[in-house]
Parts: structure tokens; C-alpha cells; sequence
């Protein structure tokens, strides 16, 4: 079997282990029923995945690595634009809704130190976040380090809200929009940080 047929396979045995754990639920998926909804035996299964967790933790730590990447424009010119990071986080939340539902429900079924990884580049994409919404101002201040993170679980979460609600992605582009920067305004005011 060619590299490129095996990478195939690997991605598809892993979207299939992305659908399972996120209908049922991380902790409710046995190996032996992962190994049969992969059409692997249980023995088998090991050559593809170290672990059921590794796999879970490899989903997180990916959905966690392309919001960093929403967040970190390459080789522009001009500064990045909070409409442009709703529209790239409406269109990731899209494009993988399922491991937006992992990392919110399934992050406490890792380990330790997997949990410190994904807090690792939670703490990069709040960060980042923050030196777009308040340029210039200290990434130290507790109430900015706050409004980051809530604007990241909105930016997480609104997306899925709203497609759900059925608007258009446009409507749903202006709405978020509203709603983050009456926000951030209100709360990055000299006052209220």
C-alpha cells in the first residue's frame, strides 16, 4: 500500500473516530466498539491509534492549532481585521463543527499534561486575540486577559449558535460582529479594565 493510500485511510479511520466520539460522547465509546465502527479489530486498532485519549487529544490539539492560525495572518501588509477573524472562525466552525464539540465537552477526558498542551495554545490564541481587540495595551491587566477569553468562547461558540438558528451567512457574519465589538467596546473602556 502507497504512503499516500495510507494517508487516506488514517484520515477517514480518523473522521469516522471524530463522528463516534462526538455523537456518544469520549467517555462512552468503548475500544472495542471504536475498533468495530473503524472496521478494525480491537488488537489492531493500536497500530493506527496509540490510545483512544492520544486520538482525542490529537482532534483538540488540531481545531486549537487552526484558531491560532485564524489569529495569525501571514506576510500582510495591513493589520488584521476582527470581521476578517469572525468570517475565518464562522468558516473553521463550518468546516469542523464535531471537534468544536470535542474540545468544549471531551477536553476533561485527557490527561495532565495534554490538558496543559491545549491550555498552552489556548493561552496563544487568547493572546493573540487580545493584541488584535486592544493593541498596544498590556497582555497583564486580569479584567483584558478576561475579555479575551470570553471573546474566545463567544468566537467558539457563536458560530454554531447561529448556524443552527438557520440565518444566512451573511446575516450571521453582521450579527456576530454587533455583538463582539459592542462587547469589546463596553469592555475595554479605560473604566471598566
Amino acid at each position: 500500500m502507497d504512503a499516500a493510500l495510507r494517508c487516506a485511510n488514517f484520515e477517514e479511520r480518523r473522521d469516522k473516530a471524530l463522528e463516534l466520539f462526538a455523537e456518544k460522547g469520549f467517555g462512552q465509546v468503548s475500544m472495542r466498539e471504536l475498533a468495530a465502527h473503524l472496521g478494525l479489530t480491537a488488537g489492531s486498532l493500536y497500530h493506527h491509534f496509540p490510545s483512544k485519549q492520544h486520538l482525542l487529544f490529537d482532534l483538540i490539539e488540531e481545531l486549537y492549532e487552526e484558531l491560532l492560525a485564524t489569529l495569525t495572518p501571514r506576510r500582510r501588509a495591513q493589520p488584521q481585521t476582527l470581521g476578517e477573524v469572525i468570517k475565518a472562525h464562522w468558516a473553521l466552525h463550518a468546516e469542523r463543527p464535531l471537534q468544536f464539540r470535542l474540545a468544549e465537552r471531551d477536553l476533561c477526558c485527557l490527561s495532565g499534561e495534554q490538558q496543559a498542551r491545549i491550555g498552552q495554545l489556548r493561552q496563544q490564541y487568547e493572546s493573540a486575540l487580545l493584541r488584535l481587540l486592544a493593541p498596544g495595551t498590556t497582555l497583564c491587566s486580569k479584567a483584558l486577559q478576561a475579555s479575551a477569553h470570553v471573546t474566545a468562547n463567544l468566537l467558539n461558540s457563536l458560530p454554531g449558535w447561529l448556524q443552527a438558528s438557520q440565518l444566512q451567512e451573511a446575516q450571521g457574519l453582521v450579527l456576530m460582529e454587533s455583538l463582539l465589538l459592542g462587547g469589546i467596546e463596553r469592555a475595554l473602556q479605560p473604566d471598566a479594565v
